[in-house]
């Protein structure tokens, strides 16, 4: 069973949202910008409109499987299963070679599902970072450590916190091409489009 959970997260997670809405509109998304198929390319690409879309529909994926994972009897290793399965199902799509989002939209809604309080300072906390410092990807980043830290810090149970620490691992080796666009000074600032 927990197989199978397992697979199903990671379908879920693998639907390409982004690159099925820029498909839409007659792009690849996946040749535009960082090449990225998150809701911060698609904006920059399509304008906020499509991203917006795009964050809430992969948002979605990770709250409908975390609770199909409560809807099938509650248990914490089903939900677990399922929580990260369709993350990394988001991070790399059976449909796209394996290569897809980096799992902050997703991520979240796994997050949702779990500690909705700890998802409204989460967001609360990246929108600010994101007007402030005006790199989504710091602002991804750090987000992404309060995420971790609020899990420890309210003591929810720990097959969660530690579930998502390691996925939080994860997105943030996913940002790896951000942060050595940072270094070199050529990470577009929010607001700035392609």
């Amino acid at each position: 069973m927990p197989f199978i959970f397992a697979i199903f997260g990671y379908l879920i997670g693998s639907i390409p949202i982004g690159a099925i809405i820029s498909r839409l509109r007659g792009i690849d998304i996946r040749k535009f910008g960082s090449g990225n198929i998150g809701a911060t390319n698609i904006s920059r690409a399509l304008g906020p409109g499509p991203g917006i879309l795009v964050y809430l529909l992969d948002f979605l994926k990770g709250f409908l499987a975390v609770y199909i994972g409560y809807w099938s009897g509650g248990d914490p290793l089903i939900v677990l299963i399922m929580g990260a399965s369709v993350v990394i199902g988001h991070m790399f799509s059976v449909f796209l070679g394996f290569k897809g989002g980096k799992g902050v939209s997703t991520g979240s809604g796994v997050v949702a599902a779990i500690a909705p309080e700890i998802f409204l300072i989460c967001i609360l906390f990246m929108a600010f970072a994101a007007i402030t410092i005006r790199y989504v990807a710091v602002a991804s980043i750090l987000t992404v450590v309060l995420a971790v830290s609020l899990m420890f810090l309210f003591r929810k149970p720990p097959v969660y916190s530690i579930a998502c620490l390691m996925v939080a691992a994860l997105i943030i080796v996913s940002h790896s091409s951000n942060i050595k666009r940072l270094l070199q000074g050529t990470e577009p600032r929010l607001g700035d489009n392609k």
